[in-house]
């Protein structure tokens, strides 16, 4: 079964061109490492829950909306290779400077996932 990598984070809707161009290339280099797919998401209906939801996950402000974005591998294995080349790239060196970033890194939310039902 394949392996995700699974993000949410808030970004500034002034920001959202800026880190259009920077996922762009992030996939871009994603997948030529071996992902299998690389996505990108933007909230379309995502209403603040009561206790929980996208934009409480990660404080989002009113000047912000929530992307989801996930990068499927083969398996952990495959992730652990294509991980360790993607940051290696010069071309995204400067983009993890964390400065660098369009959105604030404190509030992003990730995680490996074992995959355990394709439909």
């Amino acid at each position: 079964m394949s392996y995700v990598d699974g993000f949410v984070i808030a970004v500034p809707k002034k920001n959202i061109a800026a880190y259009r161009k920077m996922a762009r290339l992030a996939g871009k280099v994603w997948r030529e490492y071996g992902a299998l797919d690389y996505r990108e998401c933007i909230a379309d209906d995502a209403p603040m829950g009561k206790l929980t939801s996208f934009p409480r996950s990660v404080k989002m402000k009113p000047n912000e909306t929530v992307v989801f974005s996930y990068i499927v591998y083969k398996s952990r294995k495959h992730r652990d290779t294509v991980i360790a080349k993607v940051m290696k790239d010069k071309r995204l060196a400067k983009m993890m400077d964390s400065k660098a970033m369009p959105f604030d890194t404190k509030r992003m939310i990730y995680g490996g996932f074992k995959t355990i039902v394709t439909a």
